[in-house]
């Protein structure tokens, strides 16, 4: 067994211009500051990017009294100065309305608790920024001497998806579930589609390709902004679902298309529009047998790539099609005989007639060198570690085609740090890329358009989010945010009394490493035993144990955690055979049956803190949401090694899950048992210790449905156990404020009660 431990360390200086009012020194935290006043990150640059020119680097933040409400910001890269853009008040208020496809949209993006401005665009020529705000489209002019910011739609539909044509003549988006462009010079527009209505759109992502493909968009521009091939998708195939959304002002049916596992997909088009005559030319692919995973362009806007996913998702083709008169060729082949994990890190290159193509095949996540044809060049990268971003499969960062040199985000340090790469694109040695990045931690980048420097964010358990711009050997050139943890910022109060995370490993049955974090509450008496919250996720896709601040984009939980542990909780999280971005090997662990190995795992974490000085064996709770809900239920039905546990949304019969998602690791329902055993269902009648059931009632993601089937089988078993229903609240209630607060404050209540020294 090896065990480990990192130290705190308090960093320095912040600008004053994002500081927080000075509060009394070793405050405890609060579940109430989670969600309220200032970020207790500090202030973080959300979305970053580079003007084309590299002038500018913008970002989205969040206002002094309200950290949920973004602006658009911008640092100017030779004077380091930031300089507000657009003032999301300004333009839509403090009351945006969003239209019903754009709040699915966002809780899709997990962007559902944020308000103002949650994405932009640039133009080619860097000139100009589209703003998407309140439901209308504004245009910002960095050259406009007065009022840069231009209103370019004013309607009562929701324009969604809008971005910059290739060469930034035309803006582009969706209203009313047609495909749109607007000529920006003239502010004429005009529908490019006109059949959307009812069960048809055009230019959108199917539901299981947003919330489960990470494909968000539903058409692309050729290079020469001469077409778009866009989808054309009819969710008449899906079977719907009657779902009761109870609102705290009464009940409404709501009927949702939802592809259940085994059941049919939305039917998918893809075709392609002349912009210049509006003739529209089908692609001869049928995707009715599997998914449209990716659509790309190739340089000379004749063609398409074209990504396409069998049902079984265990072979990946990449297709390279003409985009008027049909013709097909398969270019490359991916197979697995577990599945296959979709990707964005397909990059054309310029100056030569190759592309950059990243696969699982060698058993970890690498980038290979292809020319147009299909034929394989050479291997870029070799090793038993992955290319992979923050918490995503894309790893690619940028291309220096000049200097034949591509850079990337990989965990070859540690699988608990991201840091930033670069390889040859002519390397005969793909086993040894060059470091970039210098602290531990964990590291994302943005190469600045020329290459000549890069934007790093970096953080660590001892330093919250920073942004410096850097050269390419890793030297700090300018500092963006110090973010310092001294007397100015928002978290400094609670510094006396935080609590240092300690990381280690245990080794799984297999002799695996599984990686896990420590927190213990801040002040320990000797000879004590403390009772123990193991935090958990456990589900494929994702990685909680990591060496940054506070769990990056998932703080609250992490702040979270910090709450329990000054109250007197040990919080320990580990991540299981079956979590995301290890190998193969590891990843892949759960094929043909969900539940049984991650909690197999879990039981090695309770057997490695049983053997602790510090913990009471005897109170031992488990958290979870989502995926970690289910884990909870699992824990509390299949052993008996917890005292009381916490299932938030959890799924209970995986043949209500959607169809992508369930089928990649289960397969269809009618083969084999994996779905009854891999459900919570079969083991109610062995739940053991307390229960605290968490469901939103218009969650439309792991539908009510789910909690609503265990309450009635553990009803009818005359099992007790605690509920807590939110009327009107979607899967991401634990992130709003108010719903989010009401959760954590209910969540410490329980623990107190049910883990308690009375008890």
């Amino acid at each position: 067994m090896r065990y480990t431990t990192a130290l705190f360390v308090v960093s320095l200086m912040l600008p004053a211009a994002f500081a927080a009012a000075p509060a009394p020194a070793q405050s405890l935290l609060s579940v109430e500051r989670l969600f309220s006043g200032t970020d207790l990150s500090g202030p973080r640059l959300r979305a970053p990017e580079f003007s084309p020119d590299g002038r500018y680097v913008t970002f989205l933040q969040g206002k002094p009294d309200d950290k949920d409400q973004l602006d658009l910001w911008a640092f100017d890269t030779r004077s380091g100065e930031p300089k507000l853009l657009v003032d999301s008040r300004a333009f839509a208020g403090n009351n945006e309305r969003l239209s019903a496809e754009e709040e699915a949209r966002r809780e899709r993006q997990r962007t559902a608790s944020l308000r103002g401005i949650v994405e932009y665009k640039f133009s080619a020529d860097g000139r100009r920024l589209l703003v998407p705000l309140g439901g209308d489209l504004y245009l910002y002019d960095f050259r406009a001497k007065a009022n840069p910011v231009r209103q370019l739609t004013r309607t009562d539909a929701y324009e969604t998806d809008a971005r910059f044509s290739p060469r930034g003549r035309y803006v582009s988006f969706v209203r009313d579930q047609d495909l749109f462009v607007l000529d920006i010079d003239t502010g004429v527009e005009r529908a490019l589609t006109s059949d959307g209505e009812g069960l048809i759109q055009n230019g959108v992502a199917e539901f299981v390709a947003q919330e489960e493909m990470d494909r968000t968009t539903g058409y692309w521009w050729s290079p020469d902004e001469h077409r778009i091939a866009f989808t054309r998708i009819d969710d008449t195939p899906v079977q719907e679902f009657e779902r009761l959304e109870i609102n705290a002002d009464g009940a409404r049916v709501s009927r949702q298309r939802y592809p259940a596992a085994g059941t049919a997909n939305t039917h998918v088009e893809l075709k392609v529009v002349e912009l210049k005559s509006g003739t529209i030319t089908p692609i001869d692919i049928d995707f009715d047998d599997g998914y449209l995973a990716r659509v790309n362009w190739f340089r000379d806007s004749q063609h398409l790539a074209v990504q396409k996913q069998t049902r079984d998702q265990k072979k990946l083709e990449l297709l390279k099609v003409h985009a008027t008169r049909g013709n097909t060729r398969v270019l490359l082949t991916e197979s697995s005989p577990a599945w296959i994990e979709l990707h964005d890190d397909l990059r054309f290159l310029e100056q030569r007639d190759a592309f950059i193509w990243a696969s699982r095949r060698s058993g970890y996540r690498h980038l290979y060198l292809y020319d147009l044809d299909g034929t394989l060049i050479r291997q870029l990268t070799d090793g038993p570690w992955m290319v992979v971003g923050d918490g995503t499969e894309n790893g690619v960062v940028g291309i220096d085609e000049t200097r034949a040199l591509v850079y990337f985000t990989a965990n070859e340090a540690s699988p608990l740090e991201r840091h930033l790469y670069v390889a040859s694109l002519t390397t005969k040695t793909p086993g040894s890329p060059r470091r970039i990045s210098r602290e531990a931690g964990w590291h994302s980048a943005n190469l600045m358009p020329g290459g000549r420097l890069y934007l790093d964010q970096w953080s660590s358990p001892d330093q919250p989010p920073t942004a410096s711009l850097r050269s390419l050997d890793g030297n700090v050139h300018r500092w963006l945010e110090r973010n310092a943890l001294d007397a100015s910022h928002p978290y400094h109060p609670f510094v006396a009394r935080h609590s240092k995370e300690e990381f280690g490993s245990i080794k799984a049955a297999d002799g695996q490493d599984l990686y896990f974090r420590l927190i213990k509450p801040p002040v320990m008496e000797p000879g004590r035993r403390y009772p123990v919250v193991i935090d958990v996720y456990g589900g494929p896709q994702m990685q909680y144990v990591r060496k940054d601040w506070m769990g990056g984009a998932r703080a609250v939980q992490g702040y979270f955690r910090q709450v329990l542990a000054q109250n007197g909780f040990v919080v320990f999280s580990l991540d299981n055979r079956g979590s995301g971005f290890r190998g193969e090997t590891f990843d892949t662990a759960i094929s043909g049956r969900l539940g049984k190995i991650e909690i197999e795992d879990q039981l090695r974490g309770v057997e490695f803190l049983k053997g602790q000085p510090f913990v009471d064996s005897e109170r031992i709770g488990i958290m979870g949401w989502s995926y970690g809900g289910y884990m909870s239920l699992l824990a509390l039905t299949t052993t008996k090694a917890f005292k009381a546990g916490v299932a938030g949304a959890p799924v209970t019969d995986w043949r209500l899950y959607d169809t992508h998602y369930t089928e990649r690791y289960l397969g269809m329902p009618d083969v084999g048992n994996g779905y009854e055993v891999s459900g919570v269902l079969p083991y109610a009648d062995s739940l053991h210790g307390h229960l605290l059931l968490v469901h939103g009632m218009a969650d439309d993601n792991v539908l009510f449905t789910h909690s609503t089937m265990l309450m009635q089988r553990l009803q009818t078993l005359d099992t007790p156990f605690d509920v807590m229903t939110y009327p009107g609240s979607k899967h991401g209630l634990t992130r709003m404020p108010q719903t989010g607060r009401h959760y954590y404050e209910m969540v410490l209540r329980f623990f107190g009660r049910t883990l308690g020294e009375s008890n």
